[in-house]
């Protein structure tokens, strides 16, 4: 099977790169998280123009219309630069599911600020008591006046911070645990009712905790989806998040693979002695182990198994990445977990990529489900 890119996916992974290039380093990186959003305000105008921001979107809604590869491509790509700006939460997930599920004319009201990145939404859907359970909703729905009365707690807003507008799932039937009974609404964030607080993640990145108290929403700003939708979004998304892990992983092994030619102990190099070196093997299996399971997802697109295919290569990856990132932080020692280096900034974003929306273990139960 030929899994080389195409001409325009190479043109893609061409201009993420040079994205890359042109804006990042690792001092840099560090500036960017300590702004507001924890990401670059100019960086996200940036990938507006460069039309990354929109790619993922429907080309009938302006946007490129990308397949799992595409997606793939741009993220391993940014993982590589370990990019801070929160494109599969903001764009793949949040927006893609607001693109899809909006009535028209709410659609039409928001969609232009959303391709260009003037406009930011984030998924609020996880609650305290999910423990890595798509379904699990308490936070009510209640009808009043033609719209709607929000009652409840989102604590993980994942980019969250500075967003323009939530989508909030809340249920309007059924008990917490229930499949059916759940709808999406949009909440622009200056709703009078909702309290936002911000905080960090391991990675840098902000979240947000959103509390809603008798928050009134229209009949308009009600989405068509409930957990359906989510959970096909969430597929892209961590296919994205998958991509984005393989890339930090690359960069991270090439990083130390740097270290340990140049580093000297004992009067040699330290890459010299075979221990290392046959750690540094298995860590470099474990890299295409990855590929592999990501390109068995992207061949898998379109058709029945790619969930599946995502929930596999999201558990492997997961544990695999975590694995990687700890052997690179020994090969480094006490500086592997300093701010000064970019093996530990890698680190703390793959645990975050790995526990999040779920940890292996979820992601491996759902894969054995899907199996049978």
């Amino acid at each position: 099977m030929n899994f080389d890119l195409s001409e325009d996916e190479e043109m893609l992974k061409a201009l993420t790169e040079r994205f890359v290039t042109n804006t990042y380093d690792h001092t840099t990186r560090r500036l960017f998280l300590a702004e507001p959003s924890g990401f670059s305000s100019k960086n996200w105008a940036l990938l507006g123009e460069l039309g990354l921001i929109a790619a993922p979107f429907p080309e009938e809604l302006g946007g490129l219309g990308l397949d799992a590869t595409g997606i793939a491509t741009i993220f391993e790509a940014l993982g590589c630069g370990m990019v801070v700006e929160p494109l599969a939460e903001a764009s793949v997930l949040a927006g893609c599911l607001f693109a899809r599920t909006a009535p028209e004319e709410l659609r039409d009201e928001w969609l232009d600020g959303l391709l260009t990145g003037e406009k930011r939404l984030a998924l609020a859907h996880a609650e305290a008591k999910a423990r890595d359970g798509l379904t699990w909703v308490e936070t009510a729905a209640l009808p009043d006046n033609r719209g709607y009365r929000l009652n409840g707690a989102k604590p993980y807003a994942v980019a969250g911070g500075g967003a323009d507008g939530y989508l909030v799932s809340a249920r309007l039937s059924g008990r917490p645990a229930d499949a059916e009974g759940v709808t999406l609404f949009l909440v622009p964030a200056d709703t009078p009712g909702l309290c936002r607080r911000e905080w960090p993640l391991a990675d840098g990145s902000i979240a947000a905790s959103l509390v809603l108290e008798g928050v009134f929403v229209p009949e308009s700003h009600r989405l068509d989806g409930g957990l359906a939708a989510i959970e096909e979004a969430q597929q892209l998304a961590a296919l994205a998040r998958c991509a984005e892990a393989l890339g930090i992983m690359e960069r991270l092994f090439h990083d130390t693979l740097d270290y340990l030619r140049t580093r000297n102990q004992f009067g040699t190099a330290l890459g010299s002695f075979q221990a290392i070196q046959h750690r540094m093997v298995a860590q470099y299996a474990a890299i295409e182990q990855c590929r592999a399971l990501l390109n068995l997802a992207l061949v898998s697109w379109g058709g029945d198994r790619f969930a599946e295919a995502v929930s596999g290569a999201r558990a492997w990856i997961s544990e695999a990445s975590i694995a990687l990132a700890h052997e690179m932080v020994q090969f480094h020692g006490g500086m592997g977990v300093t701010d000064e280096l970019a093996i530990g900034a890698g680190h703390k974003r793959l645990l975050v990529l790995s526990r999040w929306p779920e940890g292996p273990e979820a992601a491996l139960d759902r894969y054995a489900r899907l199996l049978n």
